[in-house]
C-alpha cells in the first residue's frame, strides 16, 4: 500500500465536493495518508469561507468538514525549527513547508494540488 503526505488543497477539493474532486480520489485512493496536525485548521478554515460565502448550506459543509475530519489519517506532528529552515530556504509559507517537510523527512511523495508546492516537492 502506498504511502503519501496529502495537503489540504486535495483534502478540501475531496471534502466539498469541488471540481477537482474526483481527481483527489483517485489520488488518495488505496494509500496511507500523512498530514501534519495543521491540515485540519486548513480544513476548518476553508469550511468557515465556504459558509460566510453561501456557497451550500452551512450544515451541509459542517457535515463536509466533520467526514474530512474522521477520514483514516497518520498525523504527525513536525519540527517547527526545522519547518522554519525549510520555509525560509524555498521561499514557502510556512504552512506549505510543513507538508514539504513531512514528506521529505518520512521520504514518500507529496501529493497536492497547489502548483507552487508541487514544484518545490521535486526541487
Amino acid at each position: 500500500m502506498a504511502e503519501i503526505v496529502v495537503d489540504a488543497s486535495v483534502l478540501a477539493a475531496l471534502a466539498f465536493q469541488e471540481e477537482r474532486a474526483e481527481a483527489a480520489r483517485a489520488l488518495l485512493d488505496g494509500a496511507v495518508l500523512y498530514a501534519p496536525t495543521l491540515v485540519t485548521y486548513e480544513l476548518v478554515s476553508v469550511a468557515r469561507d465556504k459558509i460566510l460565502r453561501n456557497s451550500a448550506s452551512g450544515q451541509d459543509i459542517r457535515e463536509q468538514l466533520m467526514e474530512a475530519l474522521a477520514m483514516d489519517f497518520q498525523w504527525v506532528e513536525v519540527s517547527y525549527g526545522e519547518v522554519l529552515e525549510l520555509a525560509l530556504a524555498r521561499r514557502l509559507s510556512t504552512y506549505d513547508a510543513c507538508y514539504l517537510y513531512l514528506a521529505s523527512s518520512r521520504g514518500i511523495p507529496l501529493v497536492t494540488f497547489d502548483t507552487r508546492l508541487e514544484a518545490a516537492s521535486r526541487a
